[in-house]
């Protein structure tokens, strides 16, 4: 029985997407879950999964084509390879039949996107590296492991063209090599939605400084016991700006609103954006009512969404909607930057790098953990003086912790 392989039905914030990888030829055995295809969106890359055991019979869509929503790209052959073999080569039958099996397990490696991405950007074969996924998946830690091999292996005597022409471009003191690759998606529509709001919003920025004392004080005493209470949650610095950002929302509800045509929306909730770095952009992860979450509630769910991102799991619900977004730059070093709103939201917060410097403190110059905080914010929706206002409370509720509990 010939089975429909359809795309997934995308959300009204997604109008299409492109696919982006088969996993498996026409004429190849596949099992039931196993993953045949996947669909590359403006968000996420979705998995198709087999719905049964059978055989590829014919693929609609090709790799780079675009897809809507429950659109078929392709055909399965519910059954045994057996059965879906051409009747027209009985000679070459039976040999065909005893390759399978190897074809099976050496010639299509399955991989997750962002395991496959790292393997091609290296110049590895999927097939050559063991999968300790389940069922024989390769993971993305199976590609780092074969990536550091590769480096540590003794040179080749000779570079094989093949290898060459998959690997990144590598030159050479003098060359001037160039490399053209297609824009992702995911990277084409951060492009598209940056230049966006900045040609559509009265768009400003506000600069703060914060003092982090009391903060990591406060972490470096109860991290642990924190862990040890919190079923192995970590304690770090963004659920402190969370929960400050929650509350100073509450105070300031224009930055938490947006603009729709001629309309304010105040949102009666706080969702938080929270921008997370992945091998194919950055990502925004929302949590859900975030004024009604503990910091261990906070700590998780951005544990979680840090580790979907890493491996390609985020779900397209998971990155729609959002009342405000933070972004912290201070992973990577950045010591000051003017971040860009979100549309349709009104705000952002940008966190930066902790640095010790000299601040004059009742008269006396002593060395404290500094933080640089900016605040974009679209003019059309908040003043001036209420940017300014919101930005001083988040500073004077982190620099005072104890403000954040008692809601004051």
């Amino acid at each position: 029985m010939a089975i429909e392989i359809k795309a997934p039905t995308f959300p009204e914030s997604v109008a299409d997407g492109t696919v982006a990888t088969w996993h498996k030829k026409p004429g190849e055995a596949v099992k039931r879950d196993e993953l045949i295809v996947d669909i590359e969106t403006d968000k996420v890359v979705i998995e198709v999964l087999a719905e049964a055991d059978g055989v590829l019979a014919e693929i609609i869509k090709n790799e780079g084509d675009t897809v809507l929503s429950n659109e078929l790209l392709g055909k399965l052959t519910e059954g045994g390879a057996a059965a879906a073999a051409p009747a027209a080569a009985p000679a070459a039958a039976a040999p065909a039949q005893a390759a399978a099996p190897a074809a099976a397990a050496g010639d299509d490696a399955i991989l997750s996107p962002a395991a496959r991405k790292l393997a091609e950007e290296n110049g590895i074969d999927p097939n050559s590296i063991a999968g300790t996924g389940k069922g024989g998946r390769v993971t993305k830690e199976d590609v780092v492991a074969a990536v550091e091999a590769k480096k540590n292996a003794p040179a080749a005597p000779a570079a094989k063209p093949a290898a060459a022409a998959s690997a990144p471009v590598v030159t050479a003191a003098g060359d001037r090599t160039e490399k053209r690759v297609p824009m992702t998606r995911l990277r084409a529509k951060i492009a598209e939605r940056l230049v966006e709001a900045q040609s559509t919003m009265a768009m400003l920025t506000t600069f703060n400084e914060v003092d982090m004392t009391e903060v990591m004080a406060l972490r470096s005493k109860y991290k642990d016991l924190f862990e040890k209470s919190h079923n192995g949650v970590r304690l770090g610095f963004m659920s402190f700006f969370v929960k400050a950002a929650t509350e100073a929302l509450k105070r300031f509800p224009a930055v938490n609103a947006s603009i729709d045509g001629n309309d304010i929306v105040y949102h009666g909730f706080a969702d938080i954006g929270v921008a997370v770095s992945s091998d194919r952009g950055l990502v925004v992860p929302v949590l859900r009512n975030a004024e009604q979450m503990s910091l261990a509630e906070i700590e998780s769910g951005i544990a979680t969404f840090g580790k979907k991102a890493k491996d390609g799991k985020l779900s397209i619900e998971e990155m729609t909607g959002g009342t405000f977004t933070i972004t912290n730059g201070g992973t990577f070093g950045s010591m000051m930057s003017t971040p860009i709103v979100n549309p349709p939201q009104a705000a952002i917060l940008g966190m930066h790098n902790i640095v010790q410097r000299p601040m004059a403190i009742n008269g006396q110059v002593v060395i404290r953990p500094m933080m640089y905080l900016a605040l974009s914010y679209d003019h059309r929706l908040i003043d001036g003086k209420e940017a300014v206002t919101f930005l001083v409370t988040i500073k004077n509720l982190l620099e005072d912790p104890a403000r954040l509990l008692l809601e004051i």
